[in-house]
């Protein structure tokens, strides 16, 4: 057993400089039966799949569901222990595109491992997530499931708001440096469901850092980031009182576990954003 872990990976900014490696479907894969996860999420979304039988190692800061914190942490993105790996034996090491180095996934390679790369960029390569890891471990009816109850609950959320007003809105990934995300990101699309626009969702990266002036100059009318930021994630935005997200008094934390990995989840990530948003709506209404 290991202690929890105090504070989640940054993992919409770990993406700078990871592996751009897309997964090799596989028609008919063989089973794998020891699974190692190398990404907090990776780990979660075994459990979607259904394959928690096979899970056998995982990275630093991986905490849900609970059961994981028995499980023996093999390193994280950047540094793997591998006497701990050798010792674990997996047929199988699940890396993160966007999280794991190009480097470390050709070092795990080069020593033998089968590695398979899993995309979690957008709220459907998380669906595609879990129905791949279920087909790599003999889990594709209960894979199936859970990726049914995903994307149900997201329809439905996404059916009762529609035909909202429009709302403008800035994420915040992390204040110094100033980080957000850009259109094709999970969140942008989580902002979509509910009825907002992400006032960046036009820059080319993922999650590209900015100026404090472009903000300001964009004036979005709600501000959103994540609540392991803190109480003071929005404190220097004081400076400028005539942003509308000021004015309103539109600024808001969303829960950190949810909104921060990409997995099942989200779909709590995806309330909150539509809670806020509706709250904000009211108070730019009120004035």
């Amino acid at each position: 057993m290991r202690p929890r872990a105090a504070k989640l990976l940054p993992l919409f900014i770990l993406s700078l400089g990871a592996c751009n490696e897309a997964p090799d479907p596989v028609s008919d894969p063989v089973v794998y039966e020891r699974i190692v996860t190398l990404a907090p999420n990776l780990a979660e979304l075994v459990y979607a799949a259904g394959a928690s039988n096979a899970l056998v190692g995982v990275s630093a800061y991986s905490d849900y569901p609970p059961e994981v914190l028995e499980l023996t942490v093999v390193g994280d993105a950047f540094m793997i222990d591998q006497e701990q790996l050798t010792i674990l034996g997996p047929d199988l090491l699940i890396v993160w595109q966007g999280g794991t180095p190009a480097h470390v996934v050709d070092e795990l390679k080069s020593a033998g491992y089968t590695v398979e790369v899993i995309r979690t960029n957008s709220l459907t390569d998380v669906a595609d997530a879990i129905l791949r890891i279920g087909a790599l471990t003999g889990n594709k009816a209960i894979a199936r499931r859970s990726v049914a109850a995903y994307r149900s609950e997201l329809d439905t959320l996404a059916a009762s708001f529609e035909g909202r007003e429009d709302i403008s809105v800035f994420y915040q990934v992390s204040r110094r440096p100033l980080f957000t995300i850009n259109g094709k990101h999970y969140v942008s699309e989580l902002i979509a469901l509910c009825g907002g626009s992400n006032i960046f969702a036009d820059l080319t990266d993922l999650a590209p850092s900015i100026d404090v002036e472009s903000v300001v100059e964009r004036d979005p009318e709600v501000m959103l980031a994540s609540s392991d930021a803190g109480d003071d994630a929005f404190g220097e935005w004081d400076r400028w009182p005539g942003i509308a997200a000021n004015r309103y008094d539109n600024r808001f934390l969303m829960p950190a576990d949810a909104i921060g990995r990409a997995t099942p989840r989200l779909v709590q990530a995806a309330r909150a954003v539509c809670s806020a948003l509706e709250d904000a709506r009211e108070r730019k209404a009120s004035g």
